[in-house]
C-alpha cells in the first residue's frame, strides 16, 4: 500500500507502537533521521515529509507486520498481521 497511500502521522506512530519498534530503530530501518520521524509522527493529517521518506517508513513498518488501513468512512487506521513472517 505504501506506493499508493500516504499515511497520517498518527498511523505511523500507532503502527510503530503496535509493532514494538523504537523511533531510533524505525528511523534506521527507513534510512531517515530520528527528528524526521518525530516530525512525521507529530503530523495531524498526512505525514509531513518528503514522499520518498514517508514511503520508506511505511515499507519498514509493513515489513514489521503493520497493515495500513485507508480512510473508509470510519477513519484511517493500522493493525498487525497475524504472522509478520508471512508478509
Amino acid at each position: 500500500m505504501s506506493d499508493k497511500y500516504h499515511a497520517t502521522g498518527r498511523q505511523i506512530a500507532a503502527g510503530r507502537t503496535l509493532a514494538g519498534i523504537a523511533q531510533a530503530e524505525l528511523a534506521l530501518s527507513a534510512s531517515i533521521s530520528v527528528p524526521t520521524l518525530r516530525r512525521m509522527e507529530a503530523s495531524e493529517g498526512p505525514a509531513n515529509g518528503m514522499a520518498n521518506n514517508v514511503a520508506a517508513v511505511m515499507r519498514a513498518l509493513e515489513a514489521a507486520g503493520v497493515i495500513f488501513i485507508a480512510e473508509n468512512g470510519d477513519g484511517p487506521g493500522v493493525r498487525l498481521r497475524k504472522d509478520p513472517a508471512a508478509s
